[in-house]
């Protein structure tokens, strides 16, 4: 059967609203790109949240920081776009100096608040030793340890950055994350009809490629993961989580 014939599996559950937290421009197409787009052409509302500024994703040291912050906001922007994600926003906290404390807590939780998702999608908080070492960027489990903790406690207590409240955002409680499985998969999504959007969307970040003689070979590893992860779940392409059930369901069959 293929996968133009056959149904596609389905989500765990539904899911309205879909945040996606972000160390770097071009960290969420290749972490999640192809289930993006899904979401998107499923009718689920999808946001993107970049925490740095990624003026340290590029090999010219002379090249002003301003000049290439202002790149890769415009790539994000672009890749996104591919995927079917129309708002992206940008926190600017310095590229390479993230870490989980308070004021990257408060500013997810703030953010949290105002969209008020169902799902988050961000980065696994754990450094995977199978992975490429890539996978683990620092910036990485900073993000995504940082925004665990802002989904719980801090987004949902009322007591927690108090001056959220008068800001005018309110608690709220997002029912699950999902984070890149590595060695902790337990959910695959089938992307067979958006694997390929995930590959555009991923070469939209053109300045990462400006040394490339063939951009799509670089990337090719994209592809064979996401075809891994298929031949596991019975298709041609999937992505691999780990998930987080936070608020469970009735029917949610976790």
């Amino acid at each position: 059967m293929t996968s133009e014939s056959r149904a596609t599996h389905p989500f765990p559950r539904r899911f309205g609203r879909v945040l996606v937290v972000a160390a770097h421009p071009d960290d969420a197409e290749f972490g999640f790109g192809a289930t993006v787009a899904r979401f998107v052409d499923e009718g689920t509302d999808v946001t993107y949240l970049v925490v740095s500024d990624g003026s340290q994703g590029g090999e010219d040291p002379a090249e002003p920081a301003a000049d290439l912050t202002a790149t890769r906001y415009a790539e994000q922007r672009d890749a996104a776009k591919v995927l079917g994600v129309t708002e992206v926003s940008f926190l600017g906290f310095p590229d390479g100096a993230l870490t989980d404390g308070p004021d990257l807590r408060k500013a997810l939780a703030r953010e949290i608040r105002r969209y008020r998702p169902d799902l988050v999608l961000t980065h696994n908080p754990l450094r995977s030793l199978q992975f490429p070492i890539g996978a683990s960027h620092p910036d990485h489990l900073a993000v995504g340890e940082a925004t665990l903790n802002a989904v719980f406690p801090f987004a949902r207590n009322p007591r927690a950055f108090p001056e959220l409240l008068t800001e005018g955002f309110a608690t709220h409680r997002v029912a699950e994350v999902w984070v890149p499985g590595y060695e902790h998969t337990d959910l695959l999504i089938d992307v067979d009809h958006t694997a390929e959007r995930k590959v555009e969307a991923v070469l939209a970040h053109r300045s990462q490629f400006r040394e490339s003689a063939d951009p799509r070979a670089d990337v090719a590893w994209v592809t064979e993961r996401m075809r891994g992860y298929g031949r596991t779940l019975g298709c041609e392409f999937a992505e691999g989580f780990k998930r987080i059930v936070i608020e469970p369901v009735s029917d949610d069959p976790a």
